[in-house]
């Protein structure tokens, strides 16, 4: 089916996020106006509200004030996401905001949904050795398929089903976490107060950290085999790996920073990760990645332009380190639960599957 090709611009005028400087100035920083944070953004939900940061009057005038109900894109960490602010708020120059939505022409949740379905092809475009950074013009340039709006608002109803359907399955994995965080504190106790008295260890004195190589999307293989990991898990696949073992990665900057994850073997690692180069004491892999979600690393990153966290920041940290035996045997635990949950995580990823797939036939005229 053919429709009509417009470019985002055309459809509402895109303006980019900005910081009051320097940072901190008590006459721009602190007040009762809400700025949106790239720290602020999650994974998933369509509506995004900020809790980190605030600016004076003041500082509002040399930010970029939005209106609750206004488009909201990433222009780095996760470029190109999408979300809609759910209060009237300012935003960080991580983001580009989208003004005076032409709502007669386009629907709102059609626009979501396609700016979400190419948002790895913005990923791509997006410029930098190590900060990938969107323009407002190529926001401006994005291309949209335009049919009448009665379809939109069709095609859009479908994906807000489908899409329903997916986050449930997302909160039933989270519920899964919350289990072994449980487990964890069952036979460790609380990690911050150790209350059960285990030995505590700065963390630098135990593991040293390393960023990952680079590879762009650009430059990956599709037709490769082995998992690249990003700052937030499994970003696409290569022909070659890094590594023959697993890897511990923490997510090192952008949206995603101190995420924790444990790669496949054969696996890459990106510069957008950290990864365990080196254990200096024995350690159990799947103990240390538990211990590491609890400390929420993401509050030690730098608080610039774009959230970072780096072995300088991480290494002081003091963490309990139980005896070895006692880690495995949480390990082993660890090893039982995931076996039976497999069935229900690769379900979750063919559900994935499936609504990218849906997303594309939807914008393709072909639902």
């Amino acid at each position: 089916m053919s429709w009509p090709i417009v470019k985002l611009g055309e459809l509402c005028s895109v303006v980019r996020g900005s910081s009051p400087r320097p940072k901190g100035d008590p006459r721009y920083y602190g007040g009762d106006i809400p700025r949106l944070m790239v720290s602020d953004v999650t994974r998933d939900g369509k509506y995004v509200t900020p809790r980190i940061d605030t600016l004076t009057i003041a500082g509002a005038e040399k930010s970029r004030p939005m209106k609750k109900g206004d488009f909201v894109i990433a222009v780095s960490g996760q470029p190109g996401q999408a979300l809609i602010l759910a209060i009237d708020a300012c935003i960080h120059d991580g983001f580009a905001g989208l003004r005076d939505l032409d709502e007669l022409k386009i629907c709102k949740n059609y626009l979501f949904h396609f700016m979400n379905s190419v948002k790895v092809n913005f990923s791509a475009q997006a410029a930098g050795a190590i900060f990938k950074n969107l323009t407002t013009e190529q926001i401006r340039e994005l291309e949209i398929p335009l049919p009448p709006l009665a379809e939109q608002k069709r095609i859009a109803a479908i994906l807000d089903k489908a899409d329903a359907i997916r986050r449930k399955r997302k909160q039933a994995i989270l519920l899964a976490d919350d289990f072994l965080r449980s487990v964890f504190i069952d036979m460790f106790g609380d990690p911050v107060t150790n209350p059960k008295g285990w030995e505590v260890k700065q963390l630098g004195n135990v593991i040293r950290l390393s960023s990952g190589n680079g590879l762009t999307a650009k430059k990956m293989d599709p037709n490769g085999v082995f998992p690249v990991y990003g700052g937030n898990g499994i970003n696409g696949k290569h022909s070659d790996f890094m590594f023959e073992k697993p890897q511990l990665t923490i997510g090192r900057v952008g949206v995603y920073c101190g995420a924790i994850h444990i790669t496949q073997p054969k696996s890459w690692v990106t510069d957008n990760a950290l990864y365990v180069k080196e254990y200096l004491q024995d350690v159990n892999i799947h103990y240390l990645a538990q211990l590491l979600e609890f400390a929420n690393l993401n509050q030690y990153a730098g608080k610039a332009a774009q959230p970072l966290v780096s072995g300088s920041r991480i290494h002081p940290l003091e963490m309990i380190f139980p005896p070895l035996s006692e880690q495995i045997k949480f390990s082993d635990i660890k090893a039982i639960f995931v076996k039976s949950f497999c069935n229900y995580c690769e379900s979750e990823s063919t559900i994935n599957n499936l609504f990218n797939s849906l997303s594309q036939k939807a914008f393709a005229g072909e639902l």
